[in-house]
């Protein structure tokens, strides 16, 4: 029995088992990391874990123990920062995204999306810290004050909730290590489903887009530019359109309107993670500057809110 730690988690701790030279065989057994019950619904985790695999999309869950999960190992080569604006795995990556996106377990009642009600959650989270005098000096000097952040959540959800992005089930979380890619079978594989839930569709795109930044040392001049966006948004339509029986036409309109509730929704994701960082500096033991982040992803919302706004919907 030889066991194995895959480091590059933020949030937990990843052993890979394989019995002698096997790796074919390999077994994942994920230990969640301290006090990570409070940002990421456990069971919800589970259940998205489930649909997944029923419809293909993700590996065999082979059990569910207190403070973690075991699952089946998916070959393949995670991505990175490079990888992600490749023109041929783009699009494997925009097709993926709308498999997911196209499953319908819902069954039959009309899906919320989680966006909220989580951004809401995170925020009573991290409120305390902001008053707490005991708490960080840095917090103080270089987070937004707690008025700001509350006013900003009351103006996205004004905002953002207008913008008619349909509600899929969503992997929430497409960072470029969450994609495989499998070379000999010509696919990717998205991993990692701690926060799969229903959202709004453009939500899912808008956050990967964020994520070709990176994650420890993030670039958003990385950002993927319109040129780039319009090609996997398109290849994406196509696709959702088939897997939702709409057929394969995508008009100029579709894309347009997609392209500008994709860049408002990457707004919101830059408030998400803030949040999460923030939490994530109060209770990780993992190596990581978490309060560095969240200054990086609330700078990076101002900066880009005045170009963002002012995109408009085709009429």
């Amino acid at each position: 029995q030889v066991s194995r730690l895959f480091t590059d988690g933020t949030t937990n701790k990843l052993v890979g088992c394989y019995v002698e030279d096997c790796l074919e065989d390999v077994v994942l057994v994920r230990v969640y990391g301290n006090k990570t019950e409070l940002i990421v619904d456990r069971d919800n985790e589970l259940k998205s874990f489930q649909v997944l695999h029923a419809n293909g999309c993700a590996p065999r869950l082979y059990c569910s123990f207190q403070n973690g999960i075991c699952y089946e190992f998916i070959q393949g080569r995670a991505l990175d920062t490079q990888d992600v604006r490749d023109p041929v795995l783009l699009r494997l990556i925009a097709r993926e995204m709308a498999r997911i996106h196209a499953i319908h377990a819902h069954n039959g009642c009309i899906p919320k999306p989680n966006l909220w009600i989580k951004m809401r959650k995170y925020f009573s989270l991290v409120a305390t810290e902001f008053t707490d005098q005991a708490s960080n000096v840095r917090i103080q000097q270089e987070v937004p004050s707690q008025e700001v952040l509350e006013q900003e959540i009351m103006w996205m959800k004004e905002h953002l909730s207008q913008l008619g992005s349909p509600v899929v089930l969503c992997h929430n979380d497409l960072l470029c290590k969450n994609i495989i890619h499998n070379a000999k079978e010509g696919h990717v594989r998205f991993i990692d489903y701690e926060y799969s839930s229903y959202n709004y569709q453009a939500f899912d795109i808008g956050n990967h887009f964020n994520e070709f930044a990176g994650m420890s040392e993030p670039d958003y001049n990385l950002y993927p530019s319109r040129e780039m966006q319009l090609d996997w948004l398109h290849t994406y339509l196509q696709a959702y359109k088939l897997f939702t029986k709409k057929g394969e036409e995508v008009s100029q309109r579709e894309l347009e309107t997609l392209y500008v509730q994709v860049n408002k929704f990457a707004l919101a994701s830059h408030f998400f993670w803030g949040f999460w960082a923030l939490i994530q500096a109060k209770y990780s033991t993992i190596e990581f500057d978490f309060l560095g982040y969240a200054v990086l992803r609330f700078n990076q919302y101002f900066k880009t809110k005045p170009a963002v706004m002012a995109l408009e919907i085709p009429k």
